[in-house]
């Protein structure tokens, strides 16, 4: 499967779960549901950027040299997207946590989480297959590297909450571990994101 074949079964993925996840996350009280439904969103704008930068980089008859940076950008993007993101969650779940918890509903937030968990384990999945390519572009992989570490960030994410989500419904309390799960993800996340944006300006300084 192409590149871009993998990319658009994810990027349909993501915005399949979209709606779903911040639905349940407003009615299930839940910081973590809604911020997976948040990061799908922007994990659809980092893909569609992804496989603009794939076409832009292929060679044409109108561009005979084709872009060679753009996936290289279209990465800086995907991992600059992904920092921010967790940022915000990390603050999100910081005023929940200081501010004091309210109630959330633990068994939609597990139902949903885990469905979101092996829909982006996956995807994560598929993507990993591009390392089985013989390939000379590190753009390219730089790009896919991006997209990859964003969905299993996703399917990881994603099992944190859904557990989160099953203490909580058993036990009918410990409202508490639904930030403290989202701030635990958004700082391991976010410490990939910062290395891998650091190995992109590396690439981007060598042009290779």
């Amino acid at each position: 499967m192409t590149r871009s074949a993998r990319l658009w079964v994810v990027l349909v993925a993501n915005v399949a779960l979209v709606g779903a996840l911040l639905g349940v996350g407003v009615v299930a009280h839940s910081v973590g549901v809604w911020a997976e439904g948040a990061d799908y969103l922007g994990d659809a704008a980092g893909i569609g950027v992804a496989i603009l930068a794939t076409r832009l980089e292929t060679p044409t008859a109108h561009r005979p040299g084709g872009f060679p940076l753009a996936t290289r950008h279209a990465a800086l993007v995907n991992a600059g997207w992904l920092l921010l993101l967790t940022v915000l969650v990390a603050a999100g779940a910081i005023d929940r946590l200081v501010r004091g918890v309210h109630d959330v509903r633990g068994l939609p937030v597990l139902v949903v989480s885990g469905v979101a968990a092996a829909v982006m384990a996956a995807g994560a999945w598929l993507l990993g297959g591009d390392e089985a390519i013989p390939d000379e572009d590190e753009g390219g992989r730089l790009s896919m590297r991006a997209v990859l570490l964003d969905t299993a960030a996703d399917a990881a994410a994603a099992g944190g909450v859904a557990a989160a989500g099953a203490v909580i419904f058993v036990s009918g309390g410990l409202y508490w571990l639904d930030p403290t799960v989202a701030l635990v993800i958004s700082v391991i996340v976010g410490f990939h994101a910062v290395q891998l944006l650091m190995r992109i300006q590396v690439s981007l300084r060598r042009g290779t």
